[in-house]
């Protein structure tokens, strides 16, 4: 345990490998802003750029800093924010992460992280890699980016995707998902039907969290919601990138904008590409959740 000051970056573990970290559990202040504000990073194999970067609660598996206690395949989230993720990160040199306090306050930290050393790993085994997003609000006519365009081989697990209605009253949901993949250009090879499809669910959105989809939020226009491709998984061999239309129904299809935020997991090889550049946290925190 220790205390988190603003500002402030700690070191969580240096492991040397060949290891495997199992399981990661945390939790700090219950607040929303908090949760947007603290930002996990990892580098695994002495990759000089992380391959996760994420707000610790959307990392965490939920949308928005709301906490709504659930479990999944991936998370489970007790009501006072007691936070895990159960996704192996393999590393065959050094795994190295830290959490970086980017809000206003100092906050309490209580983490434990369970590995395992002297794994047999390929060198070209697959990373886990996250990133965070956020459009707040989204392009009208442009696609939301869940994963921006990835080269090399690379395994698609899922997202925790986030939902902030700007148009109360009107369904925002229509929007496909589409997987570009291994030389895909006009067409997808993957491609949804709606945005409450896409994680399983139909004619609109019902709060409903299962093992590997389901909505863990969906209250006052805000939802959180998420789909982990573990028994159904999702390889690309040379590139990959997977958006969502931004399309809503209003007496017929109608193109739309509103506040979309995703926490996106894969595994892919190192080296790999930096991430994209995170929105800071004034861009995180506006118009989050409220209790």
């Amino acid at each position: 345990m220790i205390t988190l000051k603003a500002d402030e970056d700690v070191q969580l573990c240096d492991i040397a490998g060949p290891g495997t970290i199992r399981h990661i559990w945390m939790t700090t202040k219950n607040n929303p802003v908090n949760l947007r504000s603290l930002v996990l990073r990892a580098w695994w194999d002495e990759q000089k750029h992380p391959s996760i970067e994420c707000p610790i609660g959307d990392f965490m598996g939920f949308a928005h800093g709301k906490v709504m206690p659930y479990y999944s395949a991936v998370h489970s989230l007790g009501k006072n924010a007691g936070m895990n993720i159960w996704l192996p990160m393999p590393f065959t040199k050094r795994a190295k992460i830290t959490l970086t306090n980017e809000g206003k306050e100092n906050v309490p930290l209580y983490y434990q992280i369970d590995y395992t050393i002297a794994d047999k790993h390929l060198a070209d085994v697959g990373r886990l890699h996250v990133l965070f997003s956020r459009e707040n609000p989204t392009t009208m006519k442009q696609d939301f980016v869940l994963l921006p365009k990835r080269t090399g081989k690379g395994r698609y697990v899922g997202a925790l995707i986030g939902v902030r209605n700007l148009h109360p009253g009107q369904w925002w949901g229509e929007g496909e998902i589409k997987l570009y993949m291994d030389g895909d250009t006009e067409f997808p090879t993957i491609c949804g039907t709606g945005s409450e499809d896409y994680v399983c669910l139909s004619y609109g959105m019902q709060q409903t969290p299962y093992f590997y989809n389901g909505c863990n939020l969906n209250e006052k226009d805000f939802v959180s919601m998420y789909r982990w491709h573990l028994p159904d998984p999702i390889w690309w061999r040379k590139e990959c990138h997977i958006t969502i239309q931004q399309i809503a129904w209003q007496k017929g299809l109608a193109e739309t904008e509103d506040d979309w935020s995703c926490a996106t997991f894969w595994y892919e090889p190192i080296p790999s590409d930096p991430l994209p550049a995170m929105p800071d946290v004034k861009a995180r925190t506006t118009d989050i959740w409220q209790d």
